[in-house]
């Protein structure tokens, strides 16, 4: 009861202690431009605009410092139309300030000529950096000395390690879209706050491992179980009476986008903005097999969705539980009128679905970090991939979440008749444009049949 009192004042205690440093830096602590001066080259000048030059030898770094400073280059400062406006060496500590007349276009020049013997700038870099001077104070410049060029990751090395991403993307898409799928595969609710779900077992297992202390593993089963009473309570306590009342199915997805903000609210209220990781497998080693680098906890995570997706596949298939859900999907009226208990079954598939979904939910958490947003940001993937499939069928929602996942992740490593790559920052904007021709072309998806559209 006490917890949340306590993590919210050692919250504005760590933020006041951050804010308290930088603080403390920016009056008393000297930056990298505005030192202690050790001489009288080194004092920055009674001037309102000045440019600041730091030379560092950066190939005799050491680990105590980021090299060696690089001492008598003169520099000099140019007008955009080449007017000289103040010239000055570096100091023993390789600084070097030089007074300007104000704001503007400036042109800081490095004489080549002047570098000491043995060092060398990098390799393509430039003796002349353009500058603009908006505020008064040090405008800092840097030239790069002894830096070594880092190496280009080549196509292949690029596409195996996408399509690596890929596979670990789309099984865990699959995993959620399995839920989606079986939800409305048997009720027909097309459930926008299934993103929610996925939040829902990554914070579960964020609070049971960081505040029980219980290892990952045994946080992430736990939450799976969490998740599915999750499913229990919102069949009893919201889908069911809404069912029984007989509100209409677009009624019924509008509940769940309001459903979905709340929860949403709900998180951020309770979890923060901010994004945590768990106690294990935060940062590991990979392995690296040829072009393909691969750290355990996504071997795992690909093992895990593997075994867990084969395993529901086959019960579907097999038991008796999975071909009363497939009975009832394809005819609810029949199924009742048989003496099935529906109602019974689709209690079962809010049980399973959300299960699925939690587990989800944590093995993202473990690969992405957890956060509020995760599950909404995961919602255009999940629907892109089960649409893409075929909504209501378990195979098309497993083949469609591949596809997803190793479009999105494939896409930025290919260029295409000379254009630019899609870039990491949108690259799930393809997901919605795979959304939109599946749509336009065969409504159904890949797996669907036509007769469940409409």
């Amino acid at each position: 009861m006490h917890r949340r009192p306590v993590a919210l004042l050692a919250a504005l205690l760590v933020g006041m202690l951050m804010l308290a440093p930088g603080a403390a830096s920016a009056e008393e602590t000297p930056s990298p431009s505005e030192p202690t001066p050790t001489s009288a080259a080194a004092q920055p000048p009674d001037s309102e605009y000045y440019v600041a030059v730091t030379l560092i030898d950066s190939s005799k770094k050491t680990a105590t410092s980021a090299g060696e400073p690089v001492p008598g280059v003169t520099l000099s400062v140019e007008t955009s139309s080449g007017t000289e406006v103040g010239s000055a060496t570096t100091d023993a500590e390789g600084r070097a300030f030089i007074p300007i007349e104000g704001g503007g276009k400036y042109k800081v020049v490095l004489d080549k000529g002047s570098l000491p013997d043995g060092v060398e700038l990098s390799g393509g870099a430039a003796t002349e950096k353009d500058i603009n001077v908006f505020l008064e104070g040090a405008t800092n410049v840097q030239f790069q000395i002894g830096v070594v060029e880092g190496t280009t990751v080549g196509f292949v090395d690029r596409f195996a390690q996408a399509l690596v991403k890929g596979l670990k993307l789309g099984l865990i898409i699959a995993l959620a879209g399995l839920g989606l799928s079986l939800i409305f595969g048997t009720t027909g609710l097309t459930n926008f706050a299934h993103g929610e779900l996925v939040t829902f077992g990554a914070i579960a297992a964020f609070v049971l491992n960081h505040a029980l202390g219980l290892p990952v593993i045994v946080a992430g089963l736990l939450a799976v179980v969490v998740s599915g009473a999750f499913g229990y309570a919102q069949d009893k306590l919201l889908w069911g009476p809404l069912r029984h009342r007989g509100t209409g199915l677009i009624a019924m997805m509008i509940v769940s986008i309001g459903f979905a903000l709340l929860l949403r609210s709900i998180f951020q209220y309770g979890f923060g903005g901010s994004r945590r990781s768990y106690t294990e497998y935060v940062a590991q080693a990979p392995h690296v097999w040829g072009p393909v680098r691969i750290a355990d906890k996504e071997i795992a995570t690909i093992l895990i969705c593997i075994v867990v997706i084969t395993v529901v596949c086959v019960a579907m298939a097999r038991t008796r539980l999975g071909k009363a859900m497939r009975a009832v999907s394809d005819n609810p009226a029949l199924s009742a009128s048989s003496g099935m208990r529906v109602d019974g079954v689709i209690t079962q598939v809010w049980v399973l679905g959300t299960a699925l979904t939690g587990l989800a939910g944590v093995l993202y958490g473990i690969d992405q970090q957890v956060s509020f947003v995760m599950g909404f940001n995961l919602l255009l993937l999940i629907f892109a991939a089960v649409t893409l499939g075929g909504l209501g069928t378990i195979w098309g929602a497993l083949v469609g979440s591949l596809i997803i996942g190793l479009f999105v992740e494939v896409a930025p490593t290919i260029t295409i008749f000379g254009y630019q790559p899609v870039p990491d920052s949108i690259k799930n904007v393809g997901a919605l444009v795979v959304l939109i021709l599946i749509l336009l072309v065969r409504p159904q998806g890949i797996l669907g049949r036509a007769q469940r559209i409409g």
